[in-house]
């Protein structure tokens, strides 16, 4: 082997991307020391490999670890493992060039990107591993040993173009990274990496879960002399502070569940959630097979206050062999499910080089479907097995979770299945669809529903009158999310949703209808005159006038056809700057109502009338008042009440 230094040159693409490490272009630098120790713990879980295949290694395997050291008076930080090593042709083949890291192709679409922001999110897409120790470092050096070997190796760089290589004999086993830092530059984003306490900072949100012991000198220990050898080791005077291990390497997603209290499980989420209180529900899975992974996931007992803001942050934390890349990994779950916290932790996800940035791939696609399904799976578990945990999950999440069925359509099925909704069936508890359907009435072929912006509201409407006298149940929608996800969802077991305030609606049994029949088309014949008058007269605000056959005590209710955007819905749309025409919808009359047919018998007597047309429009004021609807001129309608309670006086 070649005894003297020697010097080289960066591979042109390597040499392009230390340029942009030293140019500082990486928004968030303190990821360098994340890699550096997963490079560590890597190289850590190689030897133990090593050594259980080759029992002739000659291999320092009894205290396995990583060592971090801080000189704040020379600026140095050195980070330190005793795990597998590298050869000379390691360092050469692994840290001069960048063969197969995807390199290349950061490079290329980094030209391609237009501006500077765009160019940082690239960055961020694209890690470097080792490389983004130049980051925070004006000169990196490298010593390593490989175990079993007898020769190490130095590698040193400024990330100028040019690095050397030199062979070490007594270079211990393992590797080496000594970092001389640049100044701080809080402006940069370039903070004082030689201080213990940012060290700690760093390796506990980032590193805390490796499962190898990161250590450190005590916090009260004096700083680094700079007396460290040339080999890496510090000597043993007697006076070397002691080191303590700053990473908990408590996985608790990773421990079997008999190992783990549910205090712990408790300390764990709130240390991740920022919550106080105790999860309402613990959810473990682990994926074995072709594609590992383990998680951990929990549903709070409360809402978190942003759940309904616009930059509300969602998603759980993912980590990559207990390494953490993201605080909100939102491809791991859907927006429905955002207030789902935990932690996800593959064994070999699918990166491209960085560990920041998830690659858009079938595996993070499959990871998200098996979560889904396993949350969802756990809330009809919970539906079935504590009533008291489900109605405390519903009250708090239940709204968000009906957002699934417009967007969802694989889940939508499980989602309706662990939905429940008010009903006239009985006022305190709610139904789900599934005890709906059983509770129908014989022939009954659709699961009836009214929407509206309270119980108190949908329980007095007009449309409910006929409903109510003759015994069938409606379920009571009362959330803004119900206008929209009742167009989406056609049906449940086979029954269609339809609600009672649109289309025609007929209640009559086969005898009922077959007494009723003549009735009705004398009805039709005697009313003609005034439905085809009161069309005509309120045009601007109907497009028909009908008789009902839903209304039993109230003269008049306005109803959609059965496709018709509701009042509400068009608000809704509205409200989020969709340009909405103005739908007419129709008024519907109470035949058997006195104040209807003494208007029939009054327009039959004196059609020239204009307080006729004076009683129509108060007539359909008042049923658009009654469904709880906005007059579109109040002091109009309130000028016509005053003078027809002047009249009666």
């Amino acid at each position: 082997m070649t005894t003297g230094v020697e010097t080289f040159e960066f591979q042109v693409e390597a040499r392009q991307l230390l340029q942009l490490m030293i140019h500082s272009i990486y928004s968030n630098k303190d990821v360098f020391l994340r890699e550096l120790i997963s490079n560590a713990s890597d190289a850590l879980d190689k030897l133990r490999l090593e050594s259980l295949r080759d029992g002739d290694l000659e291999a320092d395997t009894d205290d396995l670890h990583i060592a971090l050291d801080v000189d704040q008076e020379q600026r140095t930080l050195t980070v330190r493992d005793n795990g597998i090593g590298m050869s000379h042709e390691d360092v050469v083949q692994l840290i001069g060039t960048i063969a197969n890291s995807g390199t290349a192709k950061f490079l290329k679409e980094l030209k391609e990107s237009q501006d500077a922001a765009a160019s940082q999110d690239l960055i961020g897409q694209f890690g470097v591993g080792f490389y983004s120790s130049f980051m925070v470092a004006d000169e990196v050096t490298l010593l390593t040993r490989r175990a079993g070997e007898g020769q190490g190796t130095r590698w040193v760089s400024s990330g100028e173009g040019t690095y050397t290589i030199e062979p070490v004999e007594d270079a211990p086993q393992g590797t080496t990274v000594s970092l001389r830092l640049k100044p701080e530059d809080a402006e940069d984003h370039l903070f004082d990496y030689s201080s213990p306490w940012k060290i700690r900072e760093i390796v506990k949100r980032y590193s805390d879960f490796i499962t190898w012991p990161i250590r450190m000198a005590g916090e009260g220990a004096p700083a680094s002399s700079g007396d460290a050898s040339e080999d890496g080791s510090t000597p043993d005077d007697g006076g070397a502070p002691e080191l303590e291990t700053i990473n908990s390497m408590k996985a608790l997603w990773a421990r079997p569940r008999g190992e783990v209290t549910d205090a712990e499980y408790s300390e764990f989420y709130k240390h991740i959630s920022h919550d106080w209180t105790d999860p309402l529900e613990t959810i473990r899975m682990q994926a074995e097979g072709t594609f590992e992974y383990q998680s951990l996931l929990f549903i709070p007992s409360r809402a978190p206050q942003d759940l309904y803001m616009q930059d509300r942050k969602r998603g759980v934390q993912l980590y990559v062999k207990r390494v953490f890349i993201m605080d909100d990994c939102e491809a791991l779950m859907p927006e429905y499910l955002r207030f789902v916290k935990g932690v996800v932790d593959a064994a070999d996800l699918s990166l491209n080089v960085s560990r920041e940035a998830l690659q858009q791939d079938r595996q993070i696609q499959l990871m998200r479907r098996r979560l889904v399904k396993k949350v969802l799976s756990t809330v009809k578990d919970m539906m079935s097995q504590s009533a008291e945990r489900y109605a405390t999950f519903w009250k708090e999440f239940g709204r968000v979770l009906k957002e699934g069925l417009l967007g969802d359509f694989e889940n939508r099925d499980a989602i309706l299945e662990v939905s429940s909704f008010g009903s006239t069936h009985d006022a305190e508890q709610p139904t789900t669809l599934r005890q709906y359907v059983e509770r129908m009435k014989e022939g009954q072929e659709h699961i009836y529903y009214l929407t509206g912006e309270s119980r108190s509201l949908v329980e007095n409407s007009p449309h409910m009158e006929a409903f109510q006298a003759k015994g069938y149940e409606v379920l009571v929608l009362t959330d803004p999310i119900d206008e929209l996800w009742v167009d989406a969802v056609p049906e449940f077991e086979g029954k269609q949703l339809r609600s009672v305030a649109k289309g025609q609606v007929d209640l009559d049994d086969e005898d009922e209808s077959s007494e009723g029949g003549p009735e009705r088309e004398q009805q039709k014949k005697d009313f003609a005159d005034l439905l085809s008058w009161m069309t005509t007269t309120l045009n601007e605000q109907v497009k028909e006038v009908r008789l009902s056959s839903r209304l039993t005590t109230s003269p008049a209710c306005i109803v959609g056809d059965t496709h018709d955007v509701t009042p509400a819905l068009e608000n809704i749309y509205r409200a989020m700057g969709q340009n909405v025409p103005q739908i007419k919808r129709i008024l519907e009359l109470n035949p058997t109502h006195p104040l209807v047919s003494g208007l029939r018998t009054a327009y039959g007597e004196r059609a020239e009338d204009q307080g006729l047309a004076d009683t129509a429009e108060l007539l359909y004021g008042m049923a658009l008042l009654a469904e709880g609807g906005e007059l579109s001129d109040p002091s109009r309608f309130i000028k016509l009440m005053a003078g027809r309670l002047e009249k009666t006086l």
